[in-house]
């Protein structure tokens, strides 16, 4: 069976560099916000081109602590209006409620997935404060455009940049990460950070984080415990230098995906510009998905559906489930994801190819 994504044998080159680092980890004594988030901290902000990073315990943290920053500092209110890609996974839309403001969830454009910018304007209305970008799948959405129309209204850009380590992205807004373990660049368990050139911010976020507090015992503000842990910072530096290689590989595989795989049965991702794709997912649409699925199961190739239930029409969100987004339920309802990885071998790739050109 061809994995989707096989994260043992992903994290086996660096296995003795992690028991080493776990070693000293356990000599030094030093288990929260030590050295090694430090350095983390300081190598991920070079990496991005940001001048803060502030490194947290997970990517839905991470847009939380955003949105609650922006709101201490009087760039927000309880009850804004945030604009949201309707076919994003959820943790985006759980962030904005989450900090007590309402999403407004705006269709995508089916050649992208990503936020359709041409639909961002006509859902601003007076409470609208701003927009949460999704790059989703690993590509970059059309900034250029959104940048264009947030500035004529006065609104924030906050940028989900969780499946997309290694963009280059356009503007200086803040972002939130996401290292959970499938990620492009990932842990080994949960974690995230967020990148910033707002030094006003990033103090404030550098509290909020750690109980709201710069100063032991001093809380400035009422924050939460979510803290880059000590020890996946540890791992995420080993892994760091490595990740312009691992997204290399995953656009010469979607390369040979986009250049050979031909069935009128299955729609292909639309990718105009290799360096605004990182390709976290290689995400192929069929009318009929689940048979399609089987089929390649059945091939010895597994598959991943992302994500088969779009958050308006989720248990969670019921005051949502009356909306009517025919292009993100249908995105939903064909959406399939292909093996994308640096541990996937030619022939492996190859035999994907042909499954689905017999299809």
């Amino acid at each position: 069976m061809i994995k989707f994504l096989d994260l043992h044998k992903l994290n086996k080159p660096f296995e003795a560099q992690f028991l080493s680092k776990t070693a000293a980890f356990l000599d030094k004594g030093w288990y929260i916000l030590g050295d090694e988030v430090k350095q983390f901290e300081q190598s991920f902000a070079t990496f991005s081109q940001s001048k803060h990073c502030i490194g947290v315990g997970n990517g839905l943290d991470a847009l939380v602590l955003i949105l609650k920053a922006y709101i201490e500092l009087g760039k927000l209110k309880k009850g804004d209006e945030i604009l949201v890609p309707a076919n994003t996974y959820i943790a985006s839309v759980l962030a904005i409620l989450q900090a007590d403001l309402l999403p407004v969830f705006v269709e995508p454009t089916i050649e992208t997935y990503n936020i359709d910018p041409n639909l961002i304007e006509e859902k601003i209305t007076s409470k609208t404060k701003a927009v949460l970008v999704v790059h989703l799948y690993g590509q970059l959405a059309e900034m250029d455009k959104i940048n264009a129309i947030c500035d004529s209204h006065n609104i924030l850009i906050i940028e989900d940049a969780a499946q997309a380590h290694g963009l280059t992205f356009i503007g200086n807004h803040t972002r939130a990460f996401s290292f959970y373990p499938g990620k492009n660049l990932g842990a080994l368990g949960d974690s995230g950070a967020i990148t910033t050139n707002d030094d006003t911010l990033a103090e404030v976020l550098f509290s909020l984080r750690n109980y709201g507090s710069n100063k032991k015992y001093h809380n400035d503000f009422i924050g939460i415990n979510s803290r880059l842990d000590e020890l996946q910072a540890a791992f995420l530096n080993i892994k760091l230098p490595h990740l312009y290689t691992e997204n290399e590989t995953r656009k010469r595989i979607a390369k040979r995906y986009l250049s050979e795989i031909k069935n009128k049965k299955i729609e292909l991702p639309i990718c105009n510009n290799f360096n605004e794709h990182v390709f976290h997912l290689f995400v192929i649409r069929t009318e009929n998905r689940d048979d399609l699925q089987e089929y390649l199961n059945s091939n010895g190739i597994e598959t991943v559906i992302h994500y088969p239930i779009p958050p308006h029409k989720q248990k969670a969100l019921q005051d949502y489930n009356h909306l009517n987004l025919p292009i993100t339920e249908k995105i939903h309802d064909e959406v399939l994801s292909l093996p994308i990885s640096s541990v996937l071998q030619e022939a492996e790739i190859t035999h994907i190819i042909a499954t689905l050109n017999s299809y």
